[in-house]
């Protein structure tokens, strides 16, 4: 164990274990995330991978949740299927509450890893370790290609609901938009895995402090700056690594757009106050 491993999490690490241990369905735990590559603190998760023997699989799967029921103080636990991962069982347990991941595999799952993961159990310790060793290990990483496919629709999304004035929505975009978007460039910029927005401030990837222009208050002029930042901020981190295949009239076709919005929402403002020296749009 991590020397720094808060007692806590040490607790449930070992229950955990034995738990694995003492059921003849399972093969192996195993462990990532924080535990591995460091920075692991009081607040960090346990992510778990448990090895099933492939002729128990369906049945374990099907009593998951009962097997983390079995260990002590479970708030409460979900699927992952929002996330594209059905193995994964989310859990909390407490208090002192702990988020616990959960993820079912076989053992040929670990021939392609995300990361090379330590063995916290295994009945057959040889062939575990040998199979991780073997195995690749390739993190989610997206090519250029796939941030310019979506960066314009889902701006555009979030200039639509600006129009209409669901500012809220819109609000909510951007800040998906950080997390599917800029906050991965971000990590590439600094030549490491894509991870979202996660320890952005810690890492220090946003060294110019760019990053809180995207941040819009409930008001339109605010989401309107929140947008027109978030496309400054791409078409820089774009320009690390350009796609093959720039979308046709962006970003300008988009700030057109945006103009167009601010216009009528000026236009509206006139109407409703009657104000001749109204700053209109011509």
């Amino acid at each position: 164990m991590p020397s720094n491993l808060p007692q806590t999490h040490a607790n449930y690490l070992e229950r955990v274990r034995n738990a694995v241990a003492s059921d003849n369905r399972l093969s192996a735990l195993l462990i990532g995330g924080s535990y591995i590559h460091g920075g692991l603190d009081e607040h960090s998760d346990l992510d778990f991978v448990i090895v099933v023997n492939d002729e128990s699989y369906a049945d374990v799967m099907a009593t998951r949740l009962a097997f983390a029921n079995a260990l002590p103080d479970l708030v409460n636990a979900f699927t992952g299927e929002h996330v594209g991962e059905p193995r994964l069982l989310i859990c909390l347990y407490g208090p002192p509450l702990l988020h616990v991941d959960l993820k079912f595999v076989l053992k040929s799952d670990l021939d392609h890893q995300i990361e090379r993961r330590a063995i916290l159990f295994a009945r057959e310790p040889a062939d575990i370790e040998a199979r991780v060793q073997a195995g690749t290990v390739a993190w989610p990483n997206h090519p250029s290609e796939w941030f310019e496919t979506r960066t314009w629709i889902w701006l555009h999304y979030a200039a639509t609901k600006l129009a209409r004035g669901e500012l809220y929505e819109a609000i909510g975009m951007l800040a998906f938009f950080r997390e599917q978007v800029l906050g991965p460039l971000l990590y590439r910029r600094a030549g490491k895995n894509q991870r979202g927005v996660r320890r952005l401030e810690a890492l220090g990837l946003d060294k110019h402090g760019r990053l809180p222009a995207t941040i819009a208050e409930n008001n339109p002029s605010s989401v309107q700056r929140a947008i027109e930042a978030s496309i400054d901020i791409y078409m820089d981190l774009r320009s690390d690594d350009p796609p093959s295949q720039p979308t046709k009239a962006m970003p300008e076709l988009l700030r057109d757009f945006i103009r167009n919005v601010t216009c009528q929402t000026r236009v509206e403002l006139h109407d409703t106050r009657r104000d001749n020296s109204a700053d209109v749009c011509p």
